[in-house]
């Protein structure tokens, strides 16, 4: 091996090589296959992570409000890191509903309380009047949306 170097992203490891027969020069890139944990559900069921049932989910709270894509796709990609980071083979499906709420928090107030009403189960106005009252109760936090998409 001659050169090794990271990649500009940081999840992939360029190296430069040299054939010891023919002395031919070349490269390869060598990335890390990171297994996530397994999501273990509120009725005892496991299945593998699904990074698309993450997104679905919070794109269906943020529909129409102004979010922009690179906002949501780095707030995904931050979810996925931190569940993987964890080091655990599985995680909860209630512990990746919080990290969603999270971010959501500070994404859009109104995407939060959505996404809320739904994982949380409300059946009336009292409860959503209470997690918004929970919510306007925090230090002054303006959501960070970015760019409009």
């Amino acid at each position: 091996m001659t050169d090794s170097r990271l990649v500009a992203d940081g999840d992939q490891v360029r190296r430069r090589r040299q054939c010891a027969n023919c002395q031919e020069r070349f490269t390869t890139y060598e990335t890390a296959e990171l297994v996530m944990p397994r999501v273990v559900k509120s009725d005892g069921s496991r299945e593998s992570f699904n990074e698309a049932k993450l997104r679905a989910g919070m794109l269906r709270a943020l529909e129409k409000r102004p979010v922009s894509a690179e906002a949501i796709e780095a707030a995904v990609e931050r979810i996925r890191q931190t569940l993987r980071a964890r080091g655990d083979r599985e995680i909860n499906a209630r512990d990746i509903g919080e990290s969603v709420m999270r971010a959501l928090k500070t994404l859009d107030h109104v995407a939060y309380i959505r996404f809320a009403s739904v994982y949380r189960k409300f059946q009336d106005l009292d409860e959503f009047r209470a997690e918004i009252d929970r919510l306007s109760q925090e230090p002054s936090q303006e959501p960070s949306q970015g760019p409009s998409k």
